[in-house]
């Protein structure tokens, strides 16, 4: 069995990535991927939540695994170290690949070649590698209708989960189901706090899924505003909506929040109103 590690980040599900791969099963009658996804370090926030970065690769690499295998690919996968390099070079001495696939955006907006990641992995490992660019503004859209939900006390409201139901029910661009990926807030900097942000989201996950909906979802930065900035940065996304109590109930109301994300997001940003939530959080 012919076995290629793929190294791909904000470029994983690029159209140029899949033809590449689907070229290469044509040739190979056993072929198996493998994908490394390092975890990438938020643009916004002074303080890195680690398990929370981990999560959005993980939440990342589940749906890519999840779209190769729809494609009919025996594919396998973990998150790696933040260094790109430092990534591949685990997963290449764990198991030596028979060749390396490295995909990026474009020089001018990749940081990955701007360290010559790919030279340096060939000049390593003495493996071939390939190099795959994906321009994402020329780019397929991604297979799902992919919505943000950004929530706390009201993310197991009823009246988010009717308006998750109801996008659900709209048609989609493409042929693929509506996924929600919803991001919890910390209420913490400590790891009781995390660990309490974690419990609410499986709770969270598990109160949407028996609902019928495709959702996925991660802890976010205590500060609303800074978790959603960098949800958007690990995602490409269809429309965010973000679900918070009344005006006199909700500090996020009060810190602007609707009104910041819409000025920095470029898709529509969506507010949902509950009149009820979990006494444990806020928002």
């Amino acid at each position: 069995m012919t076995e290629i590690l793929v190294v791909a980040n904000e470029t994983l599900g690029g159209r140029r990535l899949r033809e590449l791969l689907m070229a290469k099963s044509k040739i190979e009658q056993s072929l198996a991927i493998r994908l490394v996804i390092p975890m990438s370090r938020p643009r916004r926030g002074t303080v890195i939540y680690v398990q929370s970065v981990r999560d959005a690769a993980q939440v990342r690499l589940d749906l890519a695994l999840a779209v190769l295998h729809d494609l009919g690919f025996d594919a396998t996968g973990e998150v790696g170290d933040s260094d790109p390099f430092q990534a591949t070079m685990d997963a290449i001495g764990e198991r030596k690949p028979d060749e390396i696939v490295i995909s990026t955006l474009p020089a001018t907006a990749s940081g990955w070649l701007r360290r010559d990641l790919v030279e340096r992995v060939a000049e390593a490992s003495g493996i071939a590698v390939q190099h795959v660019i994906t321009d994402l503004d020329d780019d397929d859209p991604p297979p799902n209708d992919t919505t943000l939900v950004v929530a706390n006390r009201t993310a197991e409201s009823t009246e988010l989960i009717a308006h998750l139901t109801e996008l659900s029910r709209t048609p989609t661009a493409g042929d693929g189901e509506h996924l929600f990926i919803v991001v919890v807030t910390a209420l913490g900097t400590d790891g009781r706090a995390a660990a309490a942000a974690q419990e609410h989201l499986k709770e969270v996950l598990a109160a949407l899924r028996s609902t019928g909906l495709l959702v996925a979802g991660l802890v976010g930065d205590p500060d609303p505003f800074t978790a959603t900035m960098n949800a958007l940065q690990f995602f490409r996304v269809s429309r965010v909506v973000i679900s918070t109590l009344p005006e006199t109930k909700s500090g996020w109301l009060r810190a602007d929040l609707i009104e910041r994300v819409r000025r920095y997001a470029a898709c529509p940003v969506e507010h949902v109103v509950a009149s009820a939530g979990d006494p444990v959080t806020a928002s």
